[in-house]
Parts: C-alpha cells; sequence; structure tokens
C-alpha cells in the first residue's frame, strides 16, 4: 500500500508510471515505483504479478 497523499496510481491503473520511484539505479537502467513495478529506461516495465510490458517509446519523425 502506498504511504503518499495522495496515494500513488496503482499497478494496474493505466497511469502505474506516475508512481514516486522508491529506489533508481540508473547505472543499472531500472527503477523501482511505489506500486512495485519495475520502470526499466527503455520505457518497458515489470508488474508485480511478473506481466511484462513492452517499450512504449513514441514514433519520433513519423509523418
Amino acid at each position: 500500500m502506498c504511504p503518499h497523499q495522495p496515494s500513488c496510481p496503482s499497478a494496474e491503473a493505466l497511469d502505474r508510471e506516475a508512481a514516486r520511484t522508491m529506489a533508481a539505479h540508473p547505472e543499472q537502467g531500472w527503477s523501482l515505483l511505489c506500486n512495485g513495478v519495475v520502470l526499466f529506461d527503455d520505457t518497458g516495465e515489470l508488474l508485480p504479478d511478473g506481466a511484462v510490458i513492452e517499450p512504449h517509446r513514441p514514433l519520433a519523425g513519423v509523418a
């Protein structure tokens, strides 16, 4: 459970990446968010239930 007020978005929420960073490891390319999501520098995610969210970088220069 999130100790922040207001609470961070849950791992199931569409805006889950808005949760606060609890541990940052930029040298390894990942951060642990308050909601248990591991967020990778390439925008991929590992959810607490083991589900994987593929990287979702915006496409640059698409016309």
